[in-house]
């Protein structure tokens, strides 16, 4: 695969660059599985559709076909199970979870970046391991809850679908 090198210019990062050393959404980490593509999330609504909002010119346009987004301020309502289950960038910042100098907007972003082949190899086993720990809100779903009932946790279940689990098919 011949190497592409993408620009960013949004609110958020000015000037970056990455390149794109992998095919999209192949060659994924083998502890990386992740049940939902970034346009499959964007269109089942996630992050309250304020998330990407000013970012799709980095991303594929098909991304945004579907895509319930909210420009102008965060709306549970877009949201799947229509629960906010985020918590504010200042939290993300304080706790260490983000990496400013490449992924701002946190752990969407890098996922976004990931499949579109970007590989950072110290960068993306961090956000692995990040990705495998919320795995454990599976649990609390499977042990509370009777299957395929998306009423019972409708909160956690929105959280798992913003770091690419399927909730639905608990």
């Amino acid at each position: 695969m011949k190497k592409k090198t993408v620009k960013v210019n949004d609110k958020m990062q000015k000037g970056y660059r990455y390149e794109l050393t992998e095919p999209a959404g192949r060659n994924f980490h083998p502890d990386f599985k992740p049940d939902l593509t970034p346009k499959q999330m964007l269109a089942l609504g996630v992050f309250g559709g304020k998330y990407m909002t000013d970012c799709k010119k980095e991303f594929p346009k098909s991304w945004f076909t579907r895509a319930k987004l909210s420009p102008k301020h965060h709306d549970d309502t877009l949201n799947y199970f229509h629960k906010h289950a985020s918590q504010p960038l200042k939290v993300w910042k304080e706790k260490g979870w983000i990496n400013k100098k490449h992924d701002p907007r946190g752990w969407f972003q890098w996922y976004c970046r990931y499949y579109m082949g970007r590989r950072l190899p110290e960068e993306d086993a961090r956000q692995i391991k990040r990705w495998k720990a919320i795995r454990r809100h599976m649990a609390q779903i499977t042990k509370n809850c009777r299957p395929g009932d998306t009423s019972c946790r409708p909160g956690q279940r929105q959280a798992l679908l913003h770091w690419a689990y399927d909730s639905r098919k608990i």
